[in-house]
């Protein structure tokens, strides 16, 4: 296996992910490894019979501040673990800007969490954590979220 420098860990900041962050990190530290700590969000685009609504430019502008804000946040509250974290904010597909993130910084894992839903709630949402399992070129570590 290819010794692991960095770790790629997604976050959309629920509990269940920051506990992932948090046991990436603590893999991290055996390892002597880094964390790159990506949020990925996407502009929501709303379909009508007439057209589409697009979020506003303000708007886009706010999730993009609260995204690094909440990144800012995840690192300053571990940066006494051992292990430098740096932070990656993109735009985009959440899975694909993961993929596109690990393959950048020469990851030799995707550390993600799965909340666990099913049925009508995960066709809806859709699961990051499935794709990335189904698309990524290096392992990836699935933390589940326990109900």
């Amino acid at each position: 296996m290819k010794h692991l420098s960095n770790i790629v860990v997604g976050t959309d900041f629920s509990d269940i992910a920051l506990h992932a962050l948090d046991e990436a990190i603590d893999l991290a530290k055996l390892l002597g490894a880094t964390i790159t700590l990506v949020h990925a969000y996407e502009i929501p685009v709303y379909g009508f019979p007439d057209g589409i609504l697009v979020a506003s430019s303000n708007f886009a502008s706010q999730l993009q501040s609260a995204g690094q804000r909440q990144l800012d946040e995840a690192v300053a509250a571990r940066s006494d673990r051992g292990v430098t974290i740096r932070s990656v904010l993109r735009m985009g597909a959440p899975w694909e800007e993961i993929n596109k993130v690990a393959e950048e910084t020469g990851a030799g894992l995707i550390v993600a969490a799965t909340h666990g839903r099913r049925g009508l709630t995960r066709a809806l949402l859709g699961s990051v954590a499935e794709r990335l399992m189904r698309t990524a070129t290096l392992p990836v570590l699935i933390i589940h979220g326990a109900k």
